[in-house]
């Protein structure tokens, strides 16, 4: 399974302080989110990847010890909910 951000058209991303607005045209929401919420949609706009892929990328730029794949697929599982990332098969 892979994972992509949603189209960049339908999203306005806004930094504030600690904290990003993302408005999800598409619903009409707007998200209020923390790291790492950001840098995984940065990365999926980058193009499609699967949790170990992503996880890699997330340990390297990010000097993460012992990354948790478990709780990036529940992040990920969320942000699909949201409407802000897409599953797919095929990258």
């Amino acid at each position: 399974m892979y994972y992509r951000a949603a189209d960049p058209e339908t999203l306005r991303i806004v930094p504030l302080d600690a904290l990003t607005l993302i408005y999800h045209r598409a619903s009409g929401i707007t998200h209020i989110v923390d790291a790492p919420v950001p840098e995984i949609l940065d990365i999926l706009h980058e193009g499609p990847r699967d949790v170990a892929g992503l996880l890699a990328i997330l340990a390297e730029r990010f000097d993460l010890e012992d990354p948790d794949p478990a709780a990036l697929a529940v992040r990920l599982d969320e942000l699909v909910g949201a409407g802000l990332v897409e599953r797919t098969c095929t990258i």
